[in-house]
């Protein structure tokens, strides 16, 4: 792409019209006509680097719409793996958890087998102690 943004060097701009034309113009004038507009070189040499400049904005519009969508799709792959990790490691402590709370239960009535006594005098003083602190 660097070598199209280079305008062209082998035509030099001159703001003066050739001879011919500014003779068609004296004609035109003289006859009381308006001037048939030819176009002066550098008019033509503007409107063709108008032309370039406007071919190149339309090929930098494209490239930067193929990057932004390759910058999105790689973002997109980038969420996706991040989010399946996270759900990986959530699921893995859920189970842990899980877990957990079954061993805790499983103790909590082997004990209360053990010790029939101990565990209802202890709900009761639990239910006590909460009966207070609710009603306040």
């Amino acid at each position: 792409m660097s070598d199209a943004y280079a305008a062209p060097d082998s035509i030099p701009f001159s703001d003066s019209p050739d001879a011919r034309s500014a003779a068609d113009e004296l004609r035109a004038a003289a006859e009381g006509k308006e001037p048939s507009r030819v176009a002066t070189t550098t008019e033509e040499k503007a409107n063709a680097l108008k032309e370039a400049a406007s071919q190149k904005a339309a090929q930098i519009r494209d490239f930067a719409g193929e990057k932004a969508q390759s910058l999105k799709a790689a973002a997109t792959d980038k969420i996706g793996a991040k989010a399946s990790h996270l759900k990986g490691a959530a699921s893995e402590q859920w189970q842990d958890s899980r877990e957990k709370a079954r061993e805790l239960h499983e103790s909590l009535e082997i004990y209360v087998r053990e010790n029939p006594t101990k565990a209802v005098v202890s709900a009761v003083g639990v239910g006590f102690v909460l009966g207070l602190l609710l009603r306040r």
